[in-house]
């Protein structure tokens, strides 16, 4: 399955205009809370280099886009209705809004960098709201959503543990595993012995756990109207990634209109179609107060550093004809596959489905011709054969 980002954040923090720059998908935003009240789903994308280039072909790609030899890989993006203090205990829509983060693998958390927004969203004025209020705001409720799961569960999960039956970390792994939480992820979590653990203690328990398996990435957005000072501090203390939601928007708008050639991530555009004056003024804002400041928009490098950094992945190439570079029915370079840093070959196998994993007798690097072991580690752009 491809990996599911979760945009979060308070209310009014812009997370709709992210999701919406991100995905293109049609979610309401306006300058109120709680515009987001069923989450709105959409695809964005990771970018690669895609080896069409490199190997001179062109690539007929069935899972993913290619534009001018940049890959672009999919991965799920789910928009929920803006957290409250008190979210955990139901307050807003809090339990909605967590029941809905439950198979995020990824938490990316929209704030409002100009301080223009209080802690429920409300309009104040800028620079009065500390905008890292709000980054430790989210994962105290996050933190103590998933301890109210552990607590709700802890008198039977330690009485089967004193039974005899399986351990700790199996028993907590079972509560969790409702939200996508392996039991690799409790074993590395665990300290001491948890019969005698406090409140406190599986606290912090569930704060290391929440850490590994809900990893969050800080979005200080708004940045063209922000004060460079809070931005910096959002930077330095959280290492947030500067974003203006509203420009990137209006540059893939622009592209899909043929007006400009952008892709997301590109550090400039290029005027290809009439512009009013308007537009012109328009796309000058953003190239002084955003591009030229930031390098670009922000919105698909925090994607990148999500899905690259905290979730831990890599994109491979797997193929069927290794002097092709195609599928079993000619398709050149077809896939694009999102896999753990981790993964082997037989991984990639498995994760082009069950029978091929079962059946796999080796891999082969399609660029050296050198065979590969089922437990051979891969590495990101690898293009690979699977023999079975």
């Amino acid at each position: 399955m491809p990996s599911l980002l979760g945009v979060v954040g308070k209310p009014n923090a812009g997370k709709s205009t992210f999701f919406k720059a991100a995905t293109l998908a049609d979610a309401e935003a306006a300058n109120y809370p709680f515009t987001t009240i069923e989450p709105n789903r959409g695809v964005a994308y990771v970018r690669d280099d895609c080896p069409c280039s490199e190997f001179g072909v062109d690539c007929e790609p069935r899972n993913s886009l290619c534009v001018d030899g940049t890959r672009l890989v999919t991965v799920q993006m789910i928009d929920v209705a803006g957290l409250v203090p008190g979210a955990y205990e139901g307050r807003g829509l809090g339990n909605r809004f967590l029941d809905h983060l439950r198979r995020a693998d990824a938490l990316m958390n929209v704030v409002d960098a100009t301080g223009g927004t209080d802690e429920e969203g409300n309009p104040v004025e800028p620079g009065s709201r500390e905008p890292a209020l709000d980054v430790e705001f989210l994962e105290r409720e996050v933190d103590m959503w998933m301890l109210s799961i552990l607590e709700e569960n802890w008198g039977p999960l330690m009485r089967r543990v004193e039974s005899g039956g399986s351990g700790f970390v199996d028993e907590a792994a079972e509560v969790f595993g409702g939200l996508g939480i392996s039991r690799r992820d409790v074993a590395v979590s665990v300290e001491g012995e948890p019969e005698g653990w406090s409140r406190e203690e599986r606290r912090s328990f569930v704060e290391v756990l929440r850490a590994r398996s809900k990893p969050i990435q800080v979005v200080a957005n708004k940045v063209d109207a922000a004060d460079p000072g809070p931005v910096g501090d959002l930077v330095e203390r959280f290492d947030a990634e500067p974003v203006s939601a509203d420009a990137e928007l209006a540059l893939r708008r622009a592209a899909e209109n043929g007006l400009i050639g952008y892709l997301p991530g590109d550090a400039s555009f290029e005027v290809t179609g009439g512009l009013s004056r308007k537009q012109e003024e328009a796309l000058s804002r953003i190239e002084e107060s955003v591009l030229e400041r930031y390098g670009s928009t922000g919105v698909q490098r925090s994607i990148e550093r999500t899905v690259r950094d905290l979730i831990g992945k890599i994109v491979v190439y797997p193929v069927r004809e290794e002097s092709r570079l195609s599928d079993s029915e000619g398709r050149v370079l077809p896939d694009a596959v999102l896999l753990d840093r981790s993964s082997t070959a037989r991984d990639l196998a498995y994760a082009l489905h069950t029978d091929i994993g079962e059946a796999f007798h080796h891999a082969v690097d399609v660029r050296s011709g050198r065979r590969l072991s089922a437990e051979e580690g891969l590495e990101n752009g690898d293009v690979v054969r699977i023999a079975t």
